[in-house]
């Protein structure tokens, strides 16, 4: 029988027990949360880094398993961009970016990495001299995973300095005073000094995104702490093709003293009446973006390259003719821009080189291809267009800051001339191809190329071989065969300008 003393006794030790579980059942759930979110943390992580540097401007990519929320400032006096990454793990991948920057970079000086804040991780990117530097964000892609890209562009383009060099030394030669002043197009501004020695220009802009919105930016200012030293510079030995598309790499550059993408050709007539044909050849693919690859390995981007070399060095030997190239390295350049660098060097020519590619290793021949204003004239040509065109999503590029205007121009293709002379050029080509390999295609076929999409410049693409064929892929890692195919190709545009002869060009197409 119960007293009342046992009732109390009993009453005091339920309810003790009552609140144990209580607060066992709070720090669970406490520890629960806390536990998930920091796997939830641990999840975003960074899984490889690289850098791309070339002449026209140097690429930084970081990739992760998670989107990317991010802040973007660019501070003067010393020049840098600052990158604040939320949200991302602070591991080996991202603190050795710096490994992966070359002393002959041409716009970067070092990267420095620091943990910023505890969710927050600061990249700094130490500039050579003033840039344009411009922060976006890509979906996952091909093999790619999410990425958070940054531009590093010069504030001067470089060709354009180069074509005005060479205009002025030109007309001093013929005693014509020329004005190569250029409007300066450097950031004005108050410049307001923050901690540690850190200055920031307030007409500067800070880029901000959410993982809902890629390209979204904002203006904000905020205060920088003083970072930590990132690791020491990367050796400069060159690299072997074969280990670029690694995911943690350095990219060697192009010698900027020496690019043979510019570079004009010599012994050449001086005369003034002489005229000089221009040929653009534009490599397919390069840096993220790999194009084919075939059974053994071999990339598109590194085939395409060996033989646009090639081809340049063939052109460059004639009398008459020069070649410049739209990449000389292992970068990515927007489809947009390798037609736009083609009109400012007022090329007579375009051609842009490709390896294809299919499903069946079967399928196997050259082929070449023009613009279409009216559609693909087979469904391989529609289906290879598509897939060409899809470049720019695995190389990535900002859809934010094209200019409406010039995006117009280069769509709006009214000048069917223009695509006559490309089927002129394509035929005669395709002609002296098929006397070295067998064809696809015993016609110039047509599709909507976005690279051929230049108003004023005849512009084929040629599908050298079937690099997913093995018996074709042998061929086009061959010197003889690569040999075989730059003269076929350069015998045809001499065919061509026989009966096609080039027309003065009076003015510099400016984009």
């Amino acid at each position: 029988m119960f007293t009342s003393h046992h009732f109390t006794s009993y009453s005091f030790t339920r309810q003790a027990i009552m609140q144990a579980l209580i607060r066992f059942s709070v720090n669970a759930m406490l520890c629960l949360t806390l536990a998930m979110a920091n796997i939830a943390h641990a999840e975003n992580k960074i899984i490889a880094s690289r850098v791309w540097p070339a002449q026209d401007f140097t690429r930084i990519t970081l990739e992760s398993n998670k989107p990317f929320v991010y802040k973007m400032q660019i501070i003067s006096n010393p020049d840098r961009v600052v990158l604040d990454i939320e949200n991302v793990e602070f591991n080996q991948i991202i603190k050795s970016t710096n490994d992966r920057v070359l002393p002959t970079d041409p716009y970067i000086k070092q990267i420095r990495v620091a943990r910023f804040q505890q969710n927050v991780v600061r990249l700094v990117v130490d500039l050579k001299d003033v840039s344009k530097p411009n922060a976006f964000s890509l979906k996952p892609t091909g093999d790619y995973n999410h990425r958070l890209v940054l531009d590093i562009h010069p504030l001067h383009d470089p060709l354009m300095a180069m074509l005005a060099a060479r205009d002025a030394a030109t007309n001093a030669q013929a005693n014509i005073p020329v004005d190569a002043s250029q409007p300066s197009s450097e950031p004005q501004g108050s410049t307001e000094v923050l901690p540690n020695g850190v200055s920031t220009t307030d007409s500067q802009p800070i880029a901000e995104n959410a993982p809902t919105t890629d390209t979204t930016q904002i203006a904000e200012q905020s205060k920088l702490p003083e970072t930590t030293s990132g690791t020491d510079v990367a050796k400069s030995d060159k690299l072997s093709t074969d280990n670029i598309d690694n995911k943690n790499v350095a990219i060697v550059p192009p010698d900027a003293t020496k690019s043979d993408s510019y570079k004009p050709s010599v012994n050449k007539p001086d005369s003034p009446a002489f005229r000089q044909i221009t040929i653009a050849i534009d490599p397919g693919h390069g840096g993220e973006d790999p194009g084919a690859i075939g059974a053994s390995g071999s990339r598109e981007k590194d085939v395409t390259l060996l033989i646009a070399k090639k081809l340049k060095e063939k052109i460059d030997a004639e009398p008459n003719m020069r070649a410049i190239l739209t990449r000389d390295g292992d970068y990515f350049i927007p489809l947009h821009d390798r037609v736009i660098k083609a009109r400012k060097l007022q090329a007579d020519l375009f051609l842009s080189i490709h390896a294809d590619a299919f499903t069946n290793p079967a399928a196997r021949g050259s082929s070449v291809f023009a613009l279409s204003e009216k559609g693909a004239t087979s469904a391989g040509a529609r289906y290879l267009a598509k897939k060409e065109n899809e470049s720019d999503l695995i190389g990535g590029v900002s859809l934010g800051g094209k200019d409406p205007v010039l995006a117009k121009t280069l769509l709006d293709l009214s000048q069917t001339a223009t695509i006559n002379d490309s089927l002129k050029l394509g035929k005669a080509v395709l002609m002296q191809i098929g006397e070295i390999n067998k064809l696809h295609a015993k016609r110039v076929e047509q599709a909507g190329f976005a690279v051929l999409k230049s108003p004023d410049i005849p512009s084929i693409l040629i599908e050298t071989a079937f690099i997913s064929n093995p018996e074709e892929e042998r061929k086009l890692n061959d010197d003889a065969y690569q040999d075989k195919l730059v003269k076929s190709i350069l015998t045809g545009i001499k065919k061509y300008f026989s009966t096609n002869p080039a027309l003065a060009k009076t003015k510099i197409a400016q984009e």
